[in-house]
Parts: C-alpha cells; structure tokens; sequence
C-alpha cells in the first residue's frame, strides 16, 4: 500500500516506523532483505517498515525500478515486487527496463500499465520528494534506516545494523507500551 512517505507493510497503527531508503539496483540493498524479513517477522505490525526511494546515479536503471516499484504498490504488490527486483540486481544493469516489465508479467500484474506509467511520469514525484527529503535528512547511500530519528547507515556495512534496529525499536515499543 502507498502511504505518504513510503510503503507501510501492514495496518496503520500505533507502531514503530522504520523507513528504509532504497535502491532497486542496489547489490547491498539485496543483501539487506534478509534483515528486512527478519525484523517482519520479530515484529509483525508492530514495526512499520516503509520503503523510500533514493536512486544512485551510478546506477541507471534504478530511477524507472523505482517508478515502477510505485506501479507495483498501485497494483497492489509494492513488497513483492520490490523483493522480486532486487533478486535481480545484476540483470537490472544488463537488460533494463525488460526486467522491471518481467517481474510485473510474473507477479501477475498488468504490464502495459507498467510500460505506460514509465512512460508517462506519472509515479515521478513520488520518487523525487523521496530523493529530495533522503537528501534533506543526510542520506548519501543505499540502505539507510531511519528509525527513532535515528540515522543508520547500510551502505558500508549491513554487520550489527538488524541488532541495532531491534533494540532501538525495542526501546520505543517499551516506552509506549506496544
């Protein structure tokens, strides 16, 4: 589901929010889905974990893999589309655009509305007021969690990143009680 300022993974509620800036074409951010799972499964609905988009420059597919992924939440299947374009990062940089059209034939969504919506813009906005404020926050690479106003880099190193999420989200469920 899209939400203003990212996708959560389940109902709203009075959850921690844990924003994850991301990149579709992003090798370090494919390897941070595990942790992602995890901290899905630890926390079920408790943890709202929202995508942001901040594509890198270096990578030139990931400005479309975005508005796609955006296609992909307005059919209904943001996560499983963003997970399934993450597996194939390094088909990404090959083929292009084919692959985000690919992985929409095979999640069973409507492909020609991807092709149209990456060529008509329209998920645009979205993924540049997810870059500008990324930006605006201090956020140079992917990934990058935020969460309790907290900054936490993945771009370097994912090592003790998951088990520093979790006790910081522990500390803000314990403080409100969840």
């Amino acid at each position: 589901m899209a939400v203003p300022g990212g996708w959560d993974t389940g109902p709203m509620t009075d959850s921690v929010i844990l924003d994850v800036w991301c990149e579709l074409q992003c090798p370090d951010c494919h390897r941070a889905l595990d942790d992602v799972r995890a901290l899905r499964a630890r926390y079920g609905d408790r943890l709202d974990i929202r995508l942001r988009h901040f594509p890198l420059e270096k990578h030139r597919h990931a400005f479309a893999a975005a508005q796609a992924a955006e296609e992909a939440a307005e059919q209904g299947r943001a996560w499983p589309y963003v997970e399934a374009v993450l597996a194939r990062t390094a088909e990404l940089g090959e083929r292009g655009e084919a692959v985000l059209l690919d992985v929409a034939r095979e999640l069973g969504l409507d492909a020609e509305e991807f092709d149209t919506a990456l060529i008509d813009g329209r998920h645009i906005l979205i993924v540049d007021a997810d870059q500008a404020e990324g930006k605006a926050i201090g956020v140079s690479g992917t990934p990058t969690y935020v969460i309790g106003g907290e900054r936490l880099d993945g771009g370097k190193s994912q090592e003790g990143l998951r088990a520093r999420i979790e006790e910081i989200a522990d500390r803000l469920l314990s403080a409100d009680g969840a």
